[in-house]
């Protein structure tokens, strides 16, 4: 239970650092552009949409390792467990989404209600810089 702890607050401090320093880039970046606004704005969807991958990407390899590697548990069946699978399951949850197909057991259960939290703050914290941008962005001229 110690290593899917230490793991769930590494991912946790790890997820947010990648996060603000996106959304900060984007903040400092764009207006320094000479593109339209509207461009700028799906700028903006793509900075977050790419920070939101490597966020999953982060809890699918830490899924497979934590599986594979230091043997807390098992995602799904038991028996040789595919990086693929560990990524859509961390997809899944990330989006609350939930289908519920792949399921952890043992300690992993530990990380995956982690990554459900840690995914929908996420999101709503791409949902807000998306509205403020679109308000400073809405008004200049195409």
């Amino acid at each position: 239970m110690e290593i899917a702890a230490a793991a769930c607050l590494f991912l946790l401090v790890a997820t947010t650092v990648i996060h603000y320093e996106v959304l900060r880039l984007l903040t400092a970046g764009l207006p320094f552009l000479r593109i339209r606004p509207r461009v700028q704005l799906v700028l903006v969807i793509i900075g977050a949409f790419g920070a939101h991958f490597v966020e999953i990407l982060l809890y699918g390899a830490a899924y497979y390792l934590l599986a594979t590697v230091f043997d807390i548990g098992h995602m799904g069946n038991p028996g040789p467990l595919p990086f693929t699978r560990c990524l859509y399951f961390s997809a899944e949850t990330y989006t609350t989404l939930g289908y519920g197909d792949v399921l952890p057991h043992g300690d992993l259960r530990l990380l995956a209600g982690l990554e459900a939290l840690n995914g929908m703050l996420l999101i709503g914290w791409t949902a807000s810089f998306t509205y403020l941008s679109m308000e400073r962005f809405w008004g200049d001229k195409d």
